[in-house]
């Protein structure tokens, strides 16, 4: 996802210092310099925005949500929230610091680290950073938990080294969107995997996440040599997929736990947005819209989960 962060002077800031006289030209050269320095915004909030911020606190609100659902103590539940959301920090920083180059040559200065307010090396420090202080917090937690967040975590920096680029690139998604749910059922003091449904509807998600994100960015992956399922497949093919996954997790959810009147509302909900996302796909070009309503199934298959 990209987060907009400004990186250089306005284009018309810049076109009126160079419209001066040459005798004026040191002086506007050094205003333009400071008008730059002035633009970039502080690191902090330029590292911040590299995260990719939206699904690094939904990941986190939903470790919270699965956590509180399972009856995770309060202090092994502040442990696994913290500790998922220093992970997702890791993965984002390191996806846009890998990045860096290749949203650059297609134009993303929208990206703090394409737009030159943050250096990739800086990015990688602070996410290797992070990924420490991830498996540093699960540890407390317990070697079930100390497992399944490492895993999840190697496969994530696996997908962002190198793997998204290959036919494989869903891979990841499933097997840590998979294991998610697991998260909150090993911080208990009394840890256990969670139940098959659960991790069927989490890799679902996750194959959801993957299909559907990549599509607003085919043409730019393409163009940096970028391949992976979702670009070999296309976007029509992705998005039916996609919304046919998030089926299926709605309808393992819905089976596996007892049919209460919410977990029903839930999985109709789902299923009308699945469906319609589907549809529309071949009625228009895949755009903004059909990804806001495969993400909004997505994200209502997440609550279905958590309510039941």
């Amino acid at each position: 996802m990209a987060f907009r962060a400004a990186g250089v002077a306005p284009r018309d800031d810049l076109a009126r210092s160079s419209s001066r006289g040459a005798a004026n030209a040191p002086r506007h050269g050094s205003v333009v310099e400071v008008t730059d320095a002035a633009a970039k915004p502080p690191l902090v909030r330029a590292l911040w925005g590299a995260t990719h911020p939206g699904p690094t606190l939904v990941v986190t609100a939903l470790s919270l949500a699965l956590g509180i659902a399972a009856g995770v103590e309060p202090a092994r539940l502040v442990l696994l929230v913290v500790a998922v959301f220093a992970g997702q920090v890791s993965v984002g920083l390191s996806n846009d610091a890998i990045d860096g180059a290749r949203d650059a040559a297609v134009g993303r200065t929208d990206k703090p680290i394409a737009g030159g307010a943050v250096t990739p090396e800086r990015a990688l420090a602070v996410a290797v950073a992070a990924l420490v202080v991830a498996v540093a917090l699960s540890v407390p937690l317990g070697p079930g938990l100390l497992a399944a967040h490492a895993i999840a975590l190697a496969s994530a920096w696996a997908y962002n080294a190198g793997l998204k680029s290959t036919p494989f690139s869903i891979v990841p998604f499933l097997l840590s969107f998979g294991l998610f749910p697991s998260f909150a059922t090993l911080s208990q003091s009394d840890p256990g995997l969670a139940a098959p449904w659960a991790s069927l509807a989490g890799a679902a998600l996750g194959a959801a996440v993957h299909l559907t994100n990549v599509v607003r960015d085919l043409d730019d992956d393409r163009r940096t040599g970028v391949r992976g399922l979702p670009h070999r497949l296309g976007a029509r093919a992705s998005v039916v997929l996609a919304a046919f996954g998030i089926v299926v997790g709605a309808v393992a959810v819905l089976l596996g736990t007892d049919a209460t009147p919410v977990g029903v509302i839930f999985f109709v909900a789902v299923l009308v947005v699945a469906l319609a996302a589907a549809v529309l796909v071949f009625v228009r070009t895949p755009g903004r819209a059909v990804f806001q309503l495969t993400m909004l199934a997505a994200l209502l298959l997440a609550a279905q989960l958590v309510a039941t």
